[in-house]
């Protein structure tokens, strides 16, 4: 095992990078995200289940932060999990494009809200989270930390589970579908 931190201090390496891509995405959709959100409170919508909010901010950090800390640097990563990891942004960037105006890291809505059937959305119901569960556990694994994915994955299923509870719930008091 390498030293706690070692990314920090060793030129960047193709992890480095992909570490980072992970960063900017993350914060890039935190933004979009948010002006989202206040568009949609301010358009009469409401926030659900945001009791749990801070444990999903709290996880995904943690799960960044260890990774961070704990990677080897000059790995070699996997073609076929890198592969993966690619396709899960490809499916993010669909999810994402699909819908639109109304996607948000929290849980906004109201009666009066379109529900999006259009993109991966006519195939899965909720599929950022299908994203999100993938992300959780190939990126370890290609970084070479199988335990973190292992243990991120259980913790983010607990938390998905009630989320997905409280979204379905939500959702199911929204009027007309969008195509």
């Amino acid at each position: 095992m390498n030293d706690l931190g070692t990314i920090f201090t060793t030129a960047p390496t193709l992890v480095t990078w992909v570490l980072i891509y992970i960063v900017v995405q993350r914060l890039g959709e935190l933004v979009y995200a948010n002006r989202n959100t206040k568009r949609l409170l301010s358009e009469g919508g409401e926030e659900f289940g945001a009791d749990h909010y801070h444990w999903f901010i709290f996880l995904h950090s943690a799960w960044l932060a260890i990774i961070f800390l704990l990677v080897d640097p000059l790995r070699e990563l996997n073609p076929i999990l890198l592969a993966l990891f690619v396709g899960t942004q490809i499916l993010r960037v669909w999810t994402l494009a699909s819908i639109g105006r109304w996607w948000t890291t929290r849980i906004i809505s109201a009666p009066h809200f379109d529900k999006v059937k259009r993109g991966p959305y006519k195939y899965v119901s909720h599929p950022n989270y299908l994203v999100v569960v993938l992300e959780i556990a190939i990126v370890p694994l290609l970084m070479g930390l199988p335990w973190v994915a292992l243990l991120f994955s259980l913790l983010n299923a607990i938390l998905l589970r009630h989320r997905i509870g409280v979204e379905n719930t939500v959702l199911g008091q929204r009027g007309k579908s969008e195509a």
